[in-house]
């Protein structure tokens, strides 16, 4: 199950996709540790791993000038697409059942390419972290985008802290994409007063990189 969850509060910023206000973002709470404690805002995570000091190499992102400095596509897992196949031939040989003439061949033409159609739907969500041409970094996440610069901390969640920031420390203002199929996700705590999205929680392959890509200190392990 895709899980994209924003609360009513904050379609503006979420779910129309801009995550940007004209506020004059502070950073007061930047370079401490993010601890699951800490506040009732940040009780999202219980683990916290080292980030890894390595950058991505960018690379041109299109022809304003923008450059990529981490992309990540979420596609579901490779064997799902033979188990997909499988299913949706047996049922279209259920469907025939010998029958001749067009009913031998027409669900087979009509079936078959739905696993296609369903798989790439549901492997849509990109996560991307741009260097503007005009200055500054820009997170995206799905259609939601926002500026780097209004993020105050991120932390990685391991797979053993993912049922807790998902389930009873799940903050219902926060802007959620969760794909069961990943195992880790990323959190970024949101430092604008004219935001109501307290943070972010998305899901990534390769959380390290990303939080190098958006620049943010490293995070001691706890």
């Amino acid at each position: 199950m895709v899980e994209q969850r924003s609360t009513p509060a904050s379609p503006a910023w979420a779910r129309a996709g801009i995550a940007i206000s004209g506020s004059s973002r502070t950073r007061a709470t930047a370079g401490r540790p993010l601890t699951w404690s800490e506040t009732t805002r940040n009780d999202v995570l219980t683990t916290l791993k080292p980030v890894s000091e390595q950058s991505q190499s960018a690379a041109p992102a299109n022809h304003s000038g923008d450059a990529v400095l981490f992309a990540e596509r979420l596609w579901v897992p490779w064997w799902w697409w033979p188990v997909a196949f499988a299913i949706t031939a047996i049922l279209a040989a259920e469907i025939t059942m010998g029958a001749p003439g067009i009913r031998a061949w027409l669900p087979y033409v009509l079936l078959l390419p739905l696993p296609t159609f369903v798989l790439i739907w549901l492997s849509r969500l990109r996560v991307d972290v741009v260097a503007l041409d005009g200055g500054g970094r820009e997170l995206r996440v799905g259609r939601a985008h926002m500026p780097v610069d209004v993020i105050a901390r991120g932390a990685l969640v391991p797979v053993t802290a993912k049922s807790a920031a998902m389930g009873r420390q799940l903050d219902p203002a926060a802007y959620v994409q969760h794909r069961p199929w990943v195992k880790e996700m990323v959190l970024a705590v949101l430092d604008d007063p004219d935001d109501p999205t307290p943070y972010w929680l998305f899901s990534t392959r390769r959380p390290a990189q990303l939080l190098v890509a958006l620049g943010l200190p490293e995070q001691p392990q706890r």
